[in-house]
């Protein structure tokens, strides 16, 4: 009998699934157990992806249909899905990995802001599992995470942005109220599903901002760096979407307080990630760009700080299909079942 963690993806089908069946088909220390989705069903998914071939040959599921027992269930569907199926699990024994926004607030009020802001019923389904469930950040809720039921993995926009700005808030070393968040995604972010506005014509060599004031991950980033900060913290962030299939590039700006220096803000992230297997730090002297983390798990964080105006600048990189949906995910599949973090994860940036 196999030892390997058993694992159900539900919306397999999908950008963020198929990044799961990806990375789990060769892990060491899991197998997947079935595959489940809205479309597709009957499919092998090697059919769908071609690329799986040789990896993952297993028959796509009707969402609904029980295929027995999971360890872990990987909810990689939209908002309000993971709420209305994870109980059913959970009482059955599993923990599971939820990609939404369903459990990344663990107490209903600020769940109830949250789905205020999407445009959804602010009353969440199954409330007893919020005081249950993990923010899906490692770096930040490792101990959160290793004991938790459920987690709520981070939106890729937050991921980028509190990976980049919690150093700073942590060593105080700006002034909070000056915190601006410039951050731009391929469109891979917006999922799978056929839109207008992303075909190939109308986003070939088109840029542009939206939910301007607006975004959802705005709530996860304030709680966060707020929690950091030991007091309210509200910021600027600007989303955009470039013409470019994956990758977020987000810039940090903020205020220098009185006496730092760029080398105590290098300094500070250095010791803030120092052991931290996939978060890297670097100086001003190198050039960070989409392709240092481009295909991996890891977060590439280049520290600059304009002199003249006194701003701190961070460029924060990262695969929105990896750090910030799947491989983050796997990462903490990792940590809720006691492996190495970096299992099934030593992914390899590829160049050009």
């Amino acid at each position: 009998m196999s030892d390997k963690i058993r694992v159900k993806i539900i919306g397999a089908t999908g950008y963020g699934g198929v990044g799961a069946v990806e990375l789990l088909s060769k892990h060491p220390n899991a197998e997947i157990v079935s595959l489940h989705a809205v479309a597709d069903v009957g499919k092998r998914i090697d059919e769908i992806y071609p690329h799986l071939s040789g990896l993952c040959d297993l028959v796509v599921e009707d969402a609904k249909k029980d295929t027995g027992k999971a360890d872990v269930v990987f909810f990689s569907t939209p908002d309000g899905v993971g709420m209305t199926d994870a109980k059913a699990f959970v009482n059955a024994g599993s923990r599971v990995i939820d990609y939404s926004g369903d459990f990344r607030f663990n107490n209903e009020n600020d769940y109830a802001a949250y789905a205020s802001r999407i445009g959804r019923e602010t009353t969440h389904k199954v409330p007893d599992l919020l005081p249950r469930s993990a923010y899906g950040v490692p770096e930040l809720h490792r101990s959160d995470i290793a004991k938790a039921t459920i987690v709520g993995n981070a939106g890729c926009f937050a991921m980028s942005a509190i990976l980049g700005s919690s150093p700073a808030l942590k060593h105080k070393l700006i002034d909070p109220s000056s915190l601006i968040f410039d951050a731009k995604s391929g469109v891979s972010g917006a999922g799978k599903k056929p839109n207008p506005i992303h075909h190939f014509p109308h986003r070939y060599e088109e840029m542009n901002a939206y939910k301007i004031g607006a975004h959802q991950h705005v709530m996860e980033v304030e709680r966060e760096l707020s929690a950091i900060n030991g007091n309210a913290v509200a910021v600027t962030f600007t989303a955009q979407v470039l013409p470019i299939v994956r990758g977020i590039m987000t810039v940090v700006y903020g205020s220098l307080l009185p006496g730092v220096t760029y080398d105590k803000v290098f300094e500070a992230y250095n010791s803030f990630y120092k052991d931290e297997p996939f978060v890297q730090v670097y100086g001003e002297k190198k050039t960070v760009g989409n392709r240092t983390v481009r295909g991996t798990n890891k977060c590439a964080l280049w520290i600059n700080v304009d002199r003249r105006t006194n701003k701190m600048i961070i460029v924060s990189h990262i695969d929105n299909l990896l750090k910030g949906q799947a491989g983050n995910a796997v990462q903490c599949m990792n940590i809720m079942f006691g492996l190495p973090e970096t299992a099934g994860l030593s992914l390899v940036g590829m160049y050009p």
